[in-house]
């Protein structure tokens, strides 16, 4: 059964992670993009509905800071450090050019303070902070951004700072983003309550004493498409106008990436038709009523049946015209006749969801109660109850 189980969960783990983006929804209808390198994705599932020059290496600009997020998230999870720990600004942070929050060099700011200087205001002097805070060093950092890039399956990027600012052989592609984009909002959902924050301020503190400074989302994007949520936007003179561009609607989430585009204004044109084209190809699929029994027979046992409950609802977005009554489930047990003694809990298998030859996910099937091994007494109370029954 173990080796069943750990089937079970890589399959999950394919299904469910998409750390390699390898699945596409296929598309018949071009857009009309003016951006050179585009792609929208299913959050959930990582399913590519659309994508245009999605593997051009390019410059990302301040879009690289969705990983500097993802490993700044990873080890506030990891216990490295919490919100209100305190962050020294170095003399190399304070240094750093284009979008900034003006440090100077040993100011001290809260870790939560730093997160909401790089996603609203994009201040690469926090942006290198937290990566010296994190890793010791930037340069330690951005090998840590390498590997967890390698990890993730993006396999045309190289990170050389943990900002964006243009650098030789500073490189990503609108995969790669999507990539990133997914696992910073899946695995730490709760970026979006930075990313929706529209203004805000923080108190510069140094030898000259306290000042207010104010911060102003530079992500425009959020209030011109409904359903907008994140995540990060980005420009350089090289590297152009890019985004990622985070949007739920009636419970689907997508990410739309646009790289490369000439003006502010197509780079927002074009993430709302990658949007606009993605909702319109997906549709939110729950089903509450997972088993239709609820229970099965046991060998062996004090009690004929087990109770069996699953672990959850079942939810996924269904694709470019699947519809609900296409879908098709089957309860799969790990052995084919379950045996005494079970606990509470036991995993016994779980309900497959297909549409077509589309796996579209699981969910986990347990015992609701112990089971114990029959016994003399049990065997002979069971013998004269059926004696009785005659």
């Amino acid at each position: 059964m173990f080796n069943k189980i750990v089937s079970f969960v890589l399959c999950c783990c394919v299904i469910l992670s998409g750390s390699i983006l390898n699945v596409r929804a296929e598309t018949t209808e071009e857009l009309t993009l003016g951006s050179p390198s585009a792609i929208v994705m299913e959050a959930e599932s990582g399913t590519v509905i659309y994508e245009k020059n999605a593997d051009a290496k390019m410059k990302p600009a301040s879009v690289t800071k969705v990983m500097t997020l993802l490993l700044v998230f990873q080890a506030i999870e990891n216990k490295q450090y919490t919100l209100e720990d305190i962050v020294t600004v170095s003399e190399h942070a304070a240094s750093m050019g284009g979008s900034q929050c003006f440090f100077e060099a040993n100011e001290q700011q809260t870790v939560e303070d730093m997160i909401k200087c790089i996603i609203i205001a994009s201040g690469n002097d926090a942006a290198v902070a937290m990566a010296e805070f994190t890793s010791g060093s930037e340069e330690a950092f951005v090998a840590d951004m390498n590997n967890k890039a390698r990890e993730l399956g993006m396999e045309n990027t190289t990170f050389k700072n943990a900002c964006g600012l243009d650098a030789d052989g500073h490189e990503t592609t609108a995969r790669d983003i999507a990539i990133m984009s997914r696992k910073l909002i899946t695995r730490y959902p709760d970026i979006f309550n930075y990313t929706s924050i529209w203004t805000d301020t923080i108190i510069h503190k140094t030898r000259r004493g306290e000042k207010e400074f104010g911060l102003v989302n530079t992500n425009k994007f959020l209030r011109q498409y409904q359903g907008a949520t994140g995540l990060k936007t980005g420009y350089t003179s090289t590297a152009h106008y890019c985004i990622s561009a985070t949007a739920n609607r009636n419970g689907v989430k997508l990410i739309a990436v646009v790289m490369g585009a000439d003006t502010k204004e197509n780079r927002n044109t074009d993430a709302a038709k990658l949007l606009d084209y993605g909702f319109a190809r997906c549709y939110a699929y729950t089903d509450k009523k997972i088993l239709q029994k609820n229970d099965i027979k046991v060998l062996n046992g004090d009690r004929e049946y087990v109770k069996i409950t699953s672990v959850s609802d079942f939810n996924a977005v269904l694709l470019n015209g699947e519809k609900a009554e296409d879908v098709k489930k089957e309860l799969v047990l790990y052995d084919d006749e379950l045996k005494a003694p079970l606990k509470k809990g036991d995993c016994i298998g779980y309900v497959k969801y297909t549409v077509g030859d589309r796996t579209i996910g699981m969910v986990a099937v347990n015992t609701g109660e112990a089971v114990g091994e029959k016994t003399y007494m049990y065997g002979m109370q069971t013998m004269f109850e059926h004696i009785i029954r005659k």
